[in-house]
């Protein structure tokens, strides 16, 4: 392995820290929605310290959220584990793609930093990562910005939220969707990528009208994931 090969899955104290100051102005929206959570969790019935220990061990913003719609006296534990899977079922995808980069790392660094691989830190690696530049300490120190802050905005909700009972009404829900188009556009441009996410679009959003819900979320990634690996590979042969 070359020395600039070995930098690219450096992880160390200098990095990570980098890495968490670079996320940490998406974190701050990410408050906001941590704030929103822990109001949600307050009002369907939750303790305080239930409430503190989902944010910080499940760490799944939408899933949660999700949870707490099917939240009640009696607990329908498998619609509830299957709902939370099928939102979270990218992650899969998500690891395969950094796989490459990861499996220089032991096997505890490795799912450590796994842990806390989100939508916004996942995405800007990535885009360091093919331009051959060094994302291990922003993957990592990103997502604990974003996990530290997830934490907080909960902890704000439970006792402060009445003062955002709505973000969607302040339009902080295009945040997330905003920086990751922003992530897209930011990358690669030829009509190979053009093709492969118009083809993802589609698909996610014929999932998003005829199959279950959240499930738009997977097959639009498979669909683009799939026509790209194929592309891919018979480019390498030609």
């Amino acid at each position: 392995m070359s020395d600039s090969d070995a930098n690219l899955h450096e992880l160390n104290h200098q990095n990570i820290w980098a890495g968490f100051k670079q996320l940490v102005p998406i974190s701050l929206f990410v408050a906001v929605f941590g704030l929103a959570f822990g109001l949600a969790a307050t009002q369907v019935g939750l303790d305080n310290p239930s409430i503190i220990a989902m944010s910080a061990f499940v760490f799944a913003g939408a899933s949660q959220f999700a949870a707490l719609e099917l939240w009640g006296a009696q607990i329908a534990i498998i619609p509830l584990a299957m709902t939370v899977f099928a939102i979270n079922a990218r992650h899969l995808l998500m690891g395969a793609t950094l796989y490459p980069w990861l499996c220089h790392l032991p096997p505890v660094k490795r799912y450590g930093v796994m842990l806390f691989v989100t939508d916004a830190n996942w995405a800007m690696s990535m885009q360091a990562f093919n331009r051959i530049e060094p994302a291990m300490g922003l993957l990592f120190g990103g997502g604990i910005a974003i996990w530290l802050f997830w934490i907080l905005g909960t902890w704000l909700g439970i006792y402060f939220g009445s003062a955002i009972q709505d973000p969607v009404s302040l339009g902080l829900d295009m945040v997330m969707g905003c920086f990751l188009l922003a992530m897209v556009l930011g990358g690669e441009k030829n009509l190979r990528i053009i093709i492969i996410w118009i083809v993802a679009a589609v698909a996610s959003l014929l999932a998003y009208w005829y199959l279950p819900a959240n499930s738009h979320v997977v097959i639009g990634a498979l669909a683009g994931g799939i026509l790209g690996a194929v592309w891919m590979g018979k480019s390498s042969d030609g």
